[in-house]
């Protein structure tokens, strides 16, 4: 069938935004390399740069160079850097922590150290997470290939050009705690929107054994749920999550509560003596490190953002996946601002999930958001 006019003016347009957005990723990556300090950040830097720039000569051109550029970009942005680092053993310190929370796990059946002194003693994710520490190989294996699973299915057939963002590829390449969080809660809401309530709640469930993180995305998919298909529903959903979360986190809080508030509580809110790596000058961290007071103001403001957005889901609950993926996504990018221990690659959470409400554009039948195909709205 041929084009209309329209469609062969807006074809052409999107090529030249999609060379454009790789040659400022290009620019942004190579200038990360020459800025940055850690030697991971670099090798990332100069490897997705590369990867970038090829892939905005490529995507000037038809239909298969753009594919071409796209695999180029993913490439050189994240399976390069990853092969090279694993190999060489360079990763960011949140993968030293996760291997030694599975030693720990396996070696005295608790992730945490009791009583933590210095940053590298400290472990602030859930137990859940450990488990990434005592499977084979190194942790970035499983963090991001629990990632890419979560999200080949949440968003099936648009996961290439979201992996190659730099805020999705570099933790990709050198940490990556925050991906399979962020992927679980994708596939949670996208099984909200389909109707399975249980899925959900056993996908919210598990992501909230990983990271506190995850825990608001289980009150959207329960409102969410609650406007589709009802009351019992949101019930089932909210037993499944709440009791697939309590099962793997309870257990150590009840163990050692003392060496769990120190470690999952009281250093990511920048409440201990030792303090957090996580300081990107987001508002939350300026606040708490340059005004008096500044640390209860951030998370005054922070519990104020939460009770809005816990009120609008009252108010006016999402009714379609995308609705309920913008609202998590407004919520947690208002958290990653506020917190005062925080750091800029938080912001992968609002992205992925700023993706997963995004309307693709239309390319016929085949492009219908499959998940809100399964309940009339």
């Amino acid at each position: 069938m041929r084009k209309t006019f329209g469609e062969r003016v807006a074809g052409y347009a999107w090529r030249h935004v999609e060379r454009y957005a790789w040659a400022g990723c290009a620019v942004a990556a190579t200038g990360f390399a020459l800025v940055s300090g850690p030697v991971p950040h670099r090798m990332w830097g100069w490897s997705a740069g590369a990867g970038y720039a090829l892939a905005a000569f490529l995507s000037s051109g038809s239909a298969a160079p753009r594919r071409a550029a796209r695999a180029v970009a993913v490439a050189g942005a994240v399976v390069v850097p990853l092969v090279v680092l694993v190999a060489a053993g360079l990763g960011q310190s949140e993968v030293s922590v996760v291997e030694r929370s599975g030693r720990l796990l396996v070696a005295g059946g608790s992730p945490y150290v009791t009583a933590p002194s210095a940053v590298a003693d400290f472990n602030p994710y859930l137990p859940g997470m450990a488990l990434f520490g005592v499977l084979p190989g190194d942790p970035r294996w499983w963090l991001g290939g629990t990632f890419v699973a979560c999200l080949a299915d949440a968003r099936p057939g648009r996961v290439g050009p979201l992996l190659a963002c730099p805020l999705v590829a570099l933790p990709l390449a050198v940490g990556g705690v925050d991906l399979p969080v962020a992927g679980l809660m994708c596939l949670g809401l996208a099984l909200a929107g389909r109707g399975r309530p249980g899925g959900a709640g056993l996908a919210l469930g598990a992501a909230a054994a990983l990271k506190w993180t995850a825990w608001p995305a289980l009150p959207v998919a329960l409102a969410l749920i609650a406007v589709r298909q009802g009351g019992r529903s949101a019930s089932r959903c909210a037993g499944v999550g709440l009791g697939t979360g309590a099962a793997v986190v309870l257990p150590f809080a009840l163990t050692d509560p003392a060496g769990f508030f120190r470690n999952v509580v009281a250093f990511p809110f920048g409440l201990t003596a030792t303090t957090s790596p996580a300081g990107s000058p987001l508002p939350g961290h300026l606040l708490a490190a340059h005004v008096p007071g500044g640390t209860v103001i951030a998370l005054a403001l922070l519990t104020a953002g939460a009770l809005l957005i816990g009120v609008s889901l009252v108010v006016r609950p999402p009714r379609t996946l995308r609705a309920a993926a913008g609202r998590l996504a407004l919520g947690l990018g208002l958290a990653t601002a506020l917190m005062p221990a925080t750091r800029f690659g938080y912001l992968v959470y609002p992205l992925v999930l700023a993706a997963l409400a995004h309307r693709p554009p239309h390319r016929g039948p085949e492009a219908t958001d499959r998940s809100l195909e399964r309940i009339p709205v």
